[in-house]
C-alpha cells in the first residue's frame, strides 16, 4: 500500500515567489537604483553647493538678528519661517522664507555668520536642497506625481514577501539536504557552472541581506500612499501619534490678544520685532538644555510663542522642542522626544535610517550594500530562469517553466485556510500588495483554464 502523500506548502511558496520574483523585480530594480543614487545626496549636496552650505571661519560670530535682517533685505518677499543656526565653524546660517506660490517648498537664504555676507538662494523643500529633492523625487515617484508612487510601495509592499518566501524556501531546502550552516549562508563554490551555482550566490546573498530588505520595506511603507495611510490611522488608533507642542502664550488665545498684556502678538510674529527676539529666543532655548542643529520659529500667529525644535536625526536622536516667549524669557512648553510613544519613536527612527541619516556614513554605506546586493539577487534570479530553459532541438524555449500549476493541493487543507485568512489581512493593510496579489490569481486562473480548454480541443 503507498504512503499517504506529504502535505507541503513548499510548492505554493516556490510559484508565489517565482512569479512575485519575476513580475515584480523590475519595480525592485528602480527602487534600488534610486535609492543608491539618493543615499549618498549629503555629499554631493556639499560639492554641488559647495558656496552656498560652506564658510570660512573668521572670528566671532555675528547676532542673528543681523544675519536675518541681511537675509530679509535681500528677500523682501515671503515671511521668515524658520532660522537655523550654525553648528561647526564652516556653516552657514540658513534663514528659510515661506511664499505662498511655493506650495510646501520654501526658499532658503545661506548667510555667512561671520560678515553678514550673502551666500546664495536655494529653493528647498523641508531642508532638502534641489539636487537632494529631485534625487528624493525620483526614487519616491519617478518624478510622475501621485500616480509614480505606486511603483514605490508595490516595491516596498512585495520586498518584505518575496525576501521571506525566498528564505524559506532556502532554509527548507538545506534542512532537507542536512546542509552546513556553512553551505546555508555562503554559496557552494564547489558547483559547476549553471542552475546550482546561481542558486548557491542567488540564496546565500538573500541570507544576509534579509533583515536589511524586511526593514526596508517596513520603512517605506509608512509613508506610503495607501499602506501608510492604514499605519496613521493604526497610530492614532494607538494613541501613539508624536506629541503636539502647546504654544498658546498665557493669557491669549492663538489669533488673538489678552485684551492689553504685556504680550505683544502682532510685533512678535513677524517685523522688526521678531527679528530682534532672535538671539534671545536661541539663548533660551540653549539654556533649556537644546543643543546641536535647531530650528528657530517666530510665532505661527498672533498670541503664540517662539518654537525652537532640535532637528538631528543621527543617533542618539535629539528632537525635543521648546516653546518660548521672549517677553519674560520663559519656556512656557516643552515636548521631549523621551516622552513620545514608542510606535512614534520607531517610525522617527524608521525613517532616518531609510534616508541613511541615523548611523551616518555607516548607515549610507549599509544602505549601498543592501541596493547592490539586492540588484544581485535580482539579477541572479533571472538568469536561473534563463538558465532552465529547455535546449533540446525538439522543445527549446527562451525562458524557463515556471513551478508546476495544483501546488495549493499539496498543502494542507487548514494551512490553505490560514494563508487565505492571513492573505485578506495583510492586503486590507497593504492594498497594492492586495490588490496585485489578486490579479495574479486571476491571470493565473485564466491562463489554467485556457490551456484546459485548448487540450481538451486537442483531443476531442
Amino acid at each position: 500500500m503507498a504512503s499517504p502523500r506529504r502535505r507541503t506548502i513548499g510548492p505554493l511558496v516556490l510559484r508565489l515567489h517565482f512569479y512575485a520574483g519575476v513580475l515584480v523585480a523590475p519595480f525592485l530594480v528602480v527602487a534600488a537604483l534610486t535609492g543608491l543614487a539618493f543615499v549618498f545626496s549629503p555629499q554631493l549636496d556639499r560639492i554641488v553647493y559647495a558656496h552656498e552650505l560652506r564658510v570660512d571661519p573668521g572670528g566671532a560670530a555675528r547676532p542673528l538678528a543681523e544675519q536675518v535682517a541681511a537675509a530679509v533685505r535681500a528677500h523682501p518677499d515671503g515671511s521668515v519661517g524658520t532660522v537655523i543656526p550654525p553648528v561647526a565653524p564652516t556653516d552657514p546660517t540658513k534663514v528659510v522664507f515661506n511664499l505662498p506660490e511655493l506650495g510646501e517648498k520654501q526658499h532658503t537664504v545661506y548667510v555667512d555668520p561671520y560678515t553678514n555676507e550673502l551666500r546664495g538662494t536655494l529653493t528647498t523643500w523641508f531642508g532638502s536642497t534641489p539636487l537632494q529633492t529631485w534625487l528624493d523625487d525620483l526614487h519616491r515617484n519617478l518624478h510622475l506625481g501621485v500616480v509614480g508612487r505606486h511603483y514605490s510601495e508595490l516595491a516596498a509592499s512585495w520586498l518584505w514577501l518575496v525576501a521571506l518566501g525566498g528564505l524559506f524556501l532556502w532554509l527548507r531546502r538545506q534542512w532537507m539536504a542536512r546542509a552546513t550552516l556553512r553551505r546555508t549562508v555562503l554559496p557552494d563554490l564547489s558547483a559547476k557552472v549553471g542552475v546550482r551555482r546561481t542558486r548557491g550566490w542567488h540564496a546565500a546573498t538573500g541570507v544576509w541581506l534579509v533583515v536589511g530588505l524586511l526593514a526596508l520595506s517596513a520603512t517605506g511603507l509608512t509613508w506610503s500612499r495607501y499602506a501608510g495611510a492604514n499605519f496613521d490611522v493604526l497610530r492614532s488608533g494607538l494613541n501613539a501619534d508624536r506629541p503636539v507642542l502647546d504654544t498658546a502664550l498665557p493669557g491669549t488665545a492663538p489669533g488673538g490678544d489678552s485684551g492689553g498684556g504685556h504680550h505683544d502678538g502682532g510685533a512678535s510674529s513677524g517685523g522688526e520685532a521678531a527679528i530682534a527676539d532672535v538671539d534671545r529666543v536661541a539663548t533660551i532655548a540653549r539654556d533649556a538644555g537644546l543643543s546641536g542643529l535647531i530650528e528657530v520659529s517666530p510665532p505661527a500667529e498672533p498670541g503664540t510663542a517662539w518654537v525652537v525644535a532640535e532637528n538631528d536625526l543621527s543617533w542618539p536622536t535629539s528632537q525635543d522642542s521648546v516653546a518660548v516667549d521672549p517677553a519674560t524669557g520663559t519656556v512656557i512648553a516643552r515636548n521631549e522626544f523621551a516622552d513620545w510613544p514608542l510606535l512614534a519613536k520607531l517610525s522617527s527612527w524608521g525613517v532616518a535610517l531609510h534616508m541613511g541619516y541615523l548611523f551616518g556614513l555607516v548607515n549610507q554605506i549599509l544602505l549601498a550594500a543592501l541596493a547592490l546586493g539586492l540588484l544581485c539577487v535580482t539579477g541572479w534570479g533571472y538568469r536561473m530562469w534563463w538558465q532552465r530553459r529547455p535546449t533540446r532541438a525538439d522543445r527549446a524555449a527562451p525562458l524557463g517553466a515556471p513551478p508546476a500549476r495544483g501546488a495549493w493541493r499539496q498543502a494542507h487543507p487548514s494551512a490553505v485556510v490560514v494563508i487565505l485568512v492571513v492573505a485578506a489581512a495583510v492586503g486590507w493593510a497593504l492594498p497594492l500588495l492586495g490588490v496585485s496579489l489578486a490579479a495574479f490569481l486571476v491571470v493565473d486562473l485564466l491562463i489554467g483554464a485556457v490551456r484546459r480548454a485548448v487540450a481538451t480541443g486537442g483531443g476531442g
